[in-house]
């Protein structure tokens, strides 16, 4: 099994804990799953692991996608 732990320091951590832990987990035939955690008020964590670095290495691009997706989101909501 392979692992990989993403750690992000941002005030909008709590936000986009509440946007991404739904989409977090283990889905039936994936090769991966994944878990997001807020430590802190100020830290996001995201934890993939998978049983091969392809599926890692594919993970890993859509979930940082869907963080910088979510925080460009609330930066615009932000500024409204």
């Amino acid at each position: 099994m392979h692992e990989a732990v993403f750690s992000c320091k941002t005030p909008a951590a709590p936000l986009l804990y509440q946007a991404l832990a739904p989409e977090a987990g283990e889905v039936a035939g994936s090769r991966s799953r994944e878990a997001v955690t807020l430590p802190d008020p100020e830290t996001l964590v995201l934890t993939v692991q998978a049983e091969d670095v392809h599926a890692l290495r594919a993970a890993l691009n859509m979930w940082l996608r869907l963080i910088n997706v979510a925080d460009e989101i609330q930066e615009m909501i932000r500024h409204e």
